[in-house]
């Protein structure tokens, strides 16, 4: 591996750019058409190691024009040349890329935060020329506010021109969101309730994550005034509460299932789970799954040191001078968490994380109006270091659903999140392969 590839990012870009490009090419002098070659623009460093060989690269991918080192080997999140073809990588450039504009037959993804400064103008524009030219975009970018404008620009246009724009393909959401999924498919009877529990696991090293995700957070939080009016437009119907009503746990609570200490997980996936659990019994007609999502903190020092970062997150995240101090430290105001120079190989090799979920419903002809839920499930998500591993595997297979599975995609295109794209796909058994794992541990009657 080059010193290039092992550098995390050795700037702060923004924003990331990851354009997959899946072009069929036209048959020549009688052959079959080749597979659709990769295009892997604007990322660098690992990011770009990672993008390549969890793209299904094989021998002499290139960035830029560069030719990388040859016979490099597939990543875990790898498809097989036969199956996803060639990849190329290009260069860094934050201009909306000309192949968005060529049309049908191609696929483009997206990494990076939607909400540092500038980089959502920059997002927007490629969502546009995506949906304007037939080319379908898979986006990691798990920010709510941003999610949730494409899905009211761009939802109609999307679905009147056959494109399908899927965001949250990442770490942020794919294992909640498929979690369900998987959970509900895997009860055998009608899914109800969960409660999904996050848990960390790091080496002696420990762990740490690049401070872009920080920013993205500190201006997140910070724009959470402009999510509730965007909410309004939106005009969202309340979805119908199934079953027993799922209780909410305090803002901090001991789970004995993790044997830790939980707090509510401030993430997207509980807003991408029920954004994805509305398409799904609006236009399905599934029964709708209520979710709530934790993550576990350890020991009782460890939250209580939590909760204080947290407070102190939230009232620098409300004025500007604060913002600038909190992107300014990462690391002091993280508690180590964050840096601008991210995790290093020897990190992330020995991080990874499970999610636990905890389900209950009905067995199969009993009316979930009607008394006490009668079964019990728990089922686990499990995979490498979330941000650097897990999330090549999980963009790239989503990518790859869109183009080897057409007939098990949305009727129509539109905006999505990953379960109401994805959920009639075969992408958690691909995802399975290739060390994200989707497991049963239990199933009980209650």
């Amino acid at each position: 591996m080059t010193a290039a590839a092992q550098c995390i990012y050795p700037e702060v870009i923004w924003p990331l750019l990851l354009s997959l490009s899946l072009r069929k090419v036209a048959p020549s002098h009688g052959r079959q058409p080749a597979e659709p070659p990769l295009s892997v623009h604007g990322v660098r460093g690992l990011g770009l190691h990672r993008a390549v060989r969890g793209g299904g690269a094989g021998p002499g991918v290139s960035r830029g024009g560069v030719p990388a080192e040859p016979q490099t080997p597939l990543g875990r999140g790898g498809e097989e040349p036969q199956e996803a073809g060639g990849c190329r990588g290009l260069g860094g450039g934050e201009a909306v890329p000309a192949r968005a504009q060529h049309g049908c037959g191609h696929h483009y993804l997206r990494c990076g935060g939607s909400l540092l400064p500038g980089s959502h103008v920059q997002a927007e524009q490629v969502v546009r020329a995506c949906v304007e030219n037939g080319a379908h975009f898979v986006d990691i970018s798990g920010e709510p506010q941003y999610l949730e404008t494409m899905c009211l620009k761009y939802d109609q246009q999307a679905a009147e021109n056959g494109v399908y724009i899927v965001g949250s393909t990442g770490f942020d959401s794919i294992p909640a969101d498929l979690g369900v999924i998987f959970t509900r498919d895997s009860l055998k009877g009608t899914l109800t309730a969960v409660e999904s529990i996050l848990t960390f696991k790091s080496g002696p090293l420990g762990t740490c994550i690049h401070n872009g995700t920080w920013q993205s957070a500190i201006h997140g939080i910070a724009d959470q005034g402009n999510l509730k009016k965007l909410r309004k437009q939106l005009a969202y119907k309340p979805l119908p509460v199934v079953g027993r009503k799922l209780k909410r746990r305090s803002a901090l609570s001991y789970s004995g299932e993790v044997e830790q200490y939980t707090i509510p997980f401030l993430g997207a996936d509980a807003s991408v789970v029920k954004r994805s659990q509305r398409y799904l019994h609006e236009y399905l007609q599934e029964t709708p799954v209520q979710y709530s999502a934790y993550a576990a903190v350890g020991g009782l020092f460890s939250a209580v040191k939590l909760i204080f970062a947290g407070l102190l997150f939230a009232i620098f995240t409300k004025f500007c001078c604060g913002r600038n101090l909190l992107i300014k430290f990462p690391r002091f105001f993280s508690f180590g968490y964050f840096s601008s120079e991210g995790p290093t190989q020897q990190q992330m090799d020995q991080c990874s994380f499970e999610m636990t979920f905890f389900g209950e419903g009905y067995s199969p002809g009993k009316d979930p109006q009607q008394g006490a839920p009668d079964l019990k499930i728990c089922t686990r998500v499990s995979g490498p270091e979330a941000a650097y591993v897990t999330t090549p595997i999980a963009m790239v297979q989503a990518a790859v659903a869109i183009q080897t599975e057409p007939g098990s995609l949305p009727k129509n295109g539109g905006v999505f999140g990953p379960a109401a794209a994805f959920s009639k796909t075969k992408i958690i058994e691909r995802m399975d392969k290739r060390g994200l794992r989707f497991l049963v541990v239990s199933r009980t009657e209650a």
